[in-house]
C-alpha cells in the first residue's frame, strides 16, 4: 500500500459533550485498534445529510472494525444549541456516536474548511485521508479494506462491538414531521419524516386517522425514506417529495395506493441528465413541491435548483438554477440558490424558502421564461431575527412558506422558532408568533394557520391575522474564523488525489472543474470565473479588507485496472465559502482539500 503522511490525530473535544454513547465520553485512546472515520457535519447542510446516508452501508458492513464519529460543527446559532443537536441526531437516524462541538474546537484542530468533511484515522491513531464534500464513500470503503488487511497483518487491528448506544425511543403520534397539506375533506396529511410514513390527522390536527407506509426505509409500494414535501394535485391525489429516496411519489387518498412517478432512487450527480422521462432521470433530495403553472415544481435542495415535473408528458426538467450555491437573482437559468426547501404557489408567483441563504425569494413569469427575485435575505453568511424593511430584515434558515390571501407570505422561520410575514405591498417583515419549536411548514385553514412544529412533533393552530409580536432584533454572521491572507497575489490550490485504484477520467476531456467568485465581487481583481485547472492565481483588489471567497470544485475519477471492462466512475465535488481578512502578515497560498492530504 502506498505510504501516507504520518500525522497524529488531534484529540476529540467539544463543550456540548457526547451523544449516542450511553453518557460516556470517548477519547481516541478508547478507539485505538479501530479504523475511525470522523464526519464533520452540521444538520442544516443537505450535503452533510447525503453523507450520512452514504456512510450507512460502510457502517453496517464494517461494524466490527470501523467506528464512525460524527463531529457536529454548527454554522447557524441555533445549531449550537445542544437540544437542537440531540433532535437532529434522532431526526436523521444517526446510528453512531456524535461529538457536539458548538465552539468548533475539533473543527479547528483538524483544519476543516467545509461541511461535510471526512477524516480517516488508522488503528494506530494517525490521519491517513481527508475528503471534503460528498461522493467519497466508495474511496473510503476501499481504504478501509486496505487498512483492515494492513493492520490485521501487523496485529494492530482490534475487532469487536463499537461504542454506539442507541437512545431510548419516545412515544409520540408524529416524530419530526416535515410538511403538511389539507385534504379536500378537511383532514391533514403530514409527512412523518423520521418514521418514514405519511400520517392522516383529523380536522383537529391531533387525532390519527391512518398511517401510510410500513415505517421502514425503502422505495416500494409500502415504504418511504424521510419524506418531506406534499402537494395536492388537481385530480385530488397528493404528490410526495420522498427526499432520501430522491424520488417523487403520488399517493391516492381514496384507494390508498402509492406510485413512483419521478426519479430512479439514485442521487443525481454532475454530468447526469437534467431532463427527460421522469422515471429515467435521477433527482437529488427533493425537499418540497407545489402545483403551479400546470405542473409540479420541485425544490431540489440537493443541487440548489428548481425542477419541474409535467404529469401530462411524464417528464422532468431543470427550471431554474445552475447548481452553484449562493444568492444570485436574474433569469432562471442564471440564478443561484442555496438549498431551496419550501415552495408556495400564488397566482402571479411561486414563493421559495431558500434556507441556507436565510432568504425568501420568488419565481415569476417573464417574456422569455422565468425570472428569480429576492424579497428577504442577502447571502450565505448573514442571518438573525430582525423585523422591518425587507432590505434590512433577517431570517435564520427558513424551511417553509405559505401564500396568504392578501398577497403576502407567511414564513416558517425555522431556526428562529418563529412564524414571520413578508408583505410585498409595504415591503415590511413582521413576526407573527414566537416560541414555535423548529416550524417547518404551515397550512392556511380559513382564518387560522396550522403550523408544523417539527421539533415539538405536532401541528399548532394560530389565529390570523395576528398582531405582530415585538422581538429584540439580533443579527449574526457565521462564527468560523476568517483566514488571514496577504494583499495582492493569492495562490489557490484545490488538492485532489484520485483514491487508490482510481485515476482521473480524461476520456471525454478535462475531468476537473473549478469555479471561483467572491462576496463582495470587488474582493477579486482577477481570477474569478470557471476553469478546468484545480490551481489558480487570484489577485485581491486594493482597498477591500475582508470578504468571502466562494470556491466550487469537481473531479471525476474511474476505476483503474486492466481487467475491468466497464470501470465505475465517481464524481467528487464540494463548495467552499472561505471568509478571508486581508493583512500584511497573511498567507499567500490557500489550500483546500477535495480528497487526499495537503502537506503544505
Amino acid at each position: 500500500m502506498a505510504s501516507r503522511a504520518r500525522v497524529r490525530a488531534p484529540e476529540l473535544i467539544g463543550k456540548g459533550g457526547w451523544l449516542n454513547t450511553g453518557n460516556k465520553d470517548l477519547t481516541l485512546s478508547d478507539l485505538r485498534g479501530r479504523i475511525v472515520v470522523l464526519d464533520f457535519w452540521t444538520f442544516c447542510c443537505v450535503n452533510c445529510l447525503h453523507v450520512l446516508d452514504e456512510l450507512r452501508e460502510l457502517e453496517e458492513k464494517h461494524r466490527d472494525t470501523v467506528v464512525i464519529i460524527g463531529v457536529h460543527s454548527p454554522k447557524f446559532v441555533h445549531e449550537a444549541e445542544h437540544q437542537a443537536v440531540v433532535d437532529a441526531v434522532e431526526r436523521y437516524g444517526v446510528e453512531h456516536p456524535v461529538l457536539d462541538d458548538p465552539e468548533l474546537a475539533t473543527w479547528k484542530q483538524y483544519a476543516v474548511r467545509a461541511w461535510p468533511t471526512l477524516v480517516v484515522i488508522d488503528p494506530e491513531g494517525y490521519v491517513v485521508a481527508q475528503h471534503a464534500g460528498e461522493g467519497h464513500a466508495h474511496a473510503i470503503a476501499t481504504l478501509v479494506e486496505e487498512l483492515e488487511a494492513e493492520h490485521e497483518a501487523k496485529g494492530t487491528l482490534r475487532r469487536g462491538d463499537g461504542p454506539y448506544v442507541p437512545p431510548e425511543p419516545v412515544a409520540t403520534d408524529l416524530r419530526f414531521p416535515g410538511k403538511a397539506v389539507r385534504l379536500p375533506g378537511g383532514s391533514f396529511l403530514v409527512s412523518d419524516t423520521t418514521r418514514h410514513q405519511l400520517v392522516e390527522l383529523a380536522e383537529d390536527g391531533e387525532r390519527v386517522l391512518r398511517r401510510i407506509g410500513s415505517g421502514e426505509r425503502g422505495l416500494t409500494p409500502d415504504t418511504f425514506n424521510e419524506p418531506q414535501g406534499l402537494a395536492l394535485l388537481p385530480d385530488g391525489k397528493v404528490a410526495v417529495a420522498d427526499t432520501v429516496n430522491h424520488a417523487l411519489r403520488v399517493f391516492d387518498p381514496a384507494s390508498g395506493t402509492l406510485e413512483t412517478v419521478a426519479g430512479t432512487g439514485k442521487q443525481w450527480w454532475q454530468g447526469s441528465p437534467t431532463s427527460g422521462p421522469a422515471r429515467e432521470v435521477a433527482l437529488s433530495s427533493p425537499w418540497d413541491i407545489a402545483w403551479w403553472q400546470d405542473r409540479l415544481w420541485i425544490a431540489m435542495a440537493g443541487v440548489h435548483q428548481l425542477w419541474t415535473y409535467d404529469p401530462a408528458t411524464g417528464t422532468v426538467e431543470v427550471a431554474a438554477g445552475t447548481t452553484n450555491e449562493g444568492l444570485v437573482d436574474g433569469p432562471a437559468a442564471e440564478a443561484w440558490f442555496a438549498q431551496p426547501s419550501g415552495l408556495a404557489a400564488a397566482a402571479d408567483r411561486l414563493w421559495i424558502a431558500d434556507s441556507e441563504t436565510s432568504a425568501v425569494r420568488w419565481v415569476e413569469p417573464a417574456e422569455d421564461g422565468y425570472v428569480i427575485r429576492t424579497a428577504v435575505g442577502t447571502g450565505l453568511f448573514d442571518f438573525g431575527h430582525r423585523d422591518g424593511a425587507a432590505g434590512q430584515a433577517l431570517l435564520q434558515h427558513p424551511l417553509g412558506v405559505t401564500a396568504l390571501p392578501d398577497g403576502s407570505v407567511a414564513i416558517a422561520d425555522t431556526y428562529n422558532h418563529a412564524l414571520r410575514r413578508y408583505d410585498p405591498a409595504s415591503g415590511e417583515v413582521t413576526t407573527l408568533a414566537t416560541d414555535l419549536r423548529e416550524p417547518s411548514d404551515a397550512v392556511l385553514v380559513d382564518d387560522d394557520i396550522v403550523v408544523v412544529e417539527s421539533a415539538r412533533h405536532r401541528l399548532t393552530r394560530l389565529r390570523l391575522p395576528e398582531e405582530a409580536v415585538r422581538v429584540e432584533a439580533v443579527a449574526h454572521r457565521t462564527q468560523r474564523a476568517a483566514t488571514e491572507v496577504a494583499p495582492g497575489a493569492l495562490r489557490l490550490d484545490v488538492v485532489f488525489q484520485a483514491p487508490a485504484g482510481q485515476k482521473l477520467d480524461t476520456r471525454y476531456g478535462p475531468s476537473t472543474r473549478l469555479l471561483v467568485s467572491a462576496t463582495p465581487p470587488e474582493l477579486l481583481a482577477d481570477g474569478a470565473g470557471a476553469g478546468t485547472d484545480l490551481s489558480r492565481e487570484l489577485v485581491l483588489a486594493d482597498g477591500v479588507t475582508d470578504g468571502v471567497l466562494h470556491v466550487s470544485a469537481m473531479a471525476a475519477s474511474c476505476d483503474d485496472a486492466p481487467d475491468i471492462e466497464y470501470p465505475a466512475c465517481h464524481v467528487h465535488q464540494q463548495d467552499w465559502g472561505v471568509p478571508v481578512t486581508v493583512t500584511e502578515d497573511g498567507v499567500a497560498r490557500l489550500g483546500l482539500v477535495l480528497a487526499g492530504l495537503d502537506a503544505a
